[in-house]
């Protein structure tokens, strides 16, 4: 058993990835069978990732979660900001531009609406609740946008990491919700055709919640709703911390 740790430790970067396999292939066993594939396993995996880091952290009494603990050693780097950034840019190299005028112009004012509500939403809740300064309201406007856009924003701009965590849980809360409420409110929101779907996949935004809700709804609506979303963690990687950040920045800074 000694062998094993040590060898586990000495490799630490391999057994987070293996550790993150393992973890992934749970979250899909949990999502098929407890779920029926009506929560998405991402979802689920991300909920078992923040309170495996949460406890180790109370473990530990360090800062960086799990990590603190010398066979976990390589989540450090898993889950740091470099591969983060590299896994969203890979993923947007697979996006067509062109594509978006599948969507025609209505689609391209859900995407503007869909990211300007719930930053605004998301940095008045912050602001009610104590977070008053400019840096905090975008990092926690932005995760309610997506759990993906809060650290990405937040990091850009110097958030602290207990904000940062605070935005990934709002835009996971998002995500959940609209993967379980989408097919129970499909009939009152008319999600029946292509286009109504690309329009609910703009307003929406977080592609988990979009892919999973249009699934569990009707699993032809899938790509249209999917290929707005798509663009939707683009667009609010641009504007946070940019223009919704200088413009928060201006009132609050």
């Amino acid at each position: 058993m000694d062998l094993i740790i040590e060898t586990l430790t000495k490799n630490a970067f391999v057994t987070a990835l293996a550790i993150t396999g393992l973890v992934m292939l749970f979250s899909q066993l949990l999502s098929k069978y407890l779920t029926n594939n009506k929560l998405q396993a991402s979802a689920i995996a991300i909920t078992l990732g923040l309170v495996a880091a949460y406890f180790a952290g109370l473990y530990t009494g360090g800062e960086k979660g799990i990590s603190d603990i010398a066979i976990f050693s390589g989540f450090a780097l898993l889950g740091g900001s470099m591969l983060r950034d590299l896994a969203i840019s890979s993923t947007a190299f697979e996006v067509d531009v062109k594509e978006i005028k599948n969507a025609g112009k209505i689609g391209i004012v859900a995407l503007i609406l869909g990211c300007v509500i719930p930053f605004v939403v998301g940095a008045g809740v912050a602001w009610s609740l104590g977070y008053k300064d400019a840096v905090s309201m975008t990092t926690i406007g932005a995760g309610a946008m997506t759990y993906i856009v809060g650290p990405i924003t937040g990091t850009a701009i110097g958030a602290s990491s207990d904000v940062i965590a605070l935005s990934i849980a709002i835009g996971l809360i998002k995500a959940v919700f609209f993967m379980i409420a989408t097919p129970l409110l499909a009939r009152f929101m008319y999600l029946k055709s292509p286009r109504s779907a690309m329009i609910f996949g703009g307003l929406v935004g977080t592609t988990s919640g979009v892919a999973a809700g249009l699934a569990g709804t009707d699993v032809r609506l899938v790509p249209y709703g999917a290929l707005v979303a798509t663009f939707y963690t683009g667009l609010g990687a641009l504007l946070g911390p940019s223009i919704f950040f200088l413009t928060l920045n201006a009132f609050f800074g």
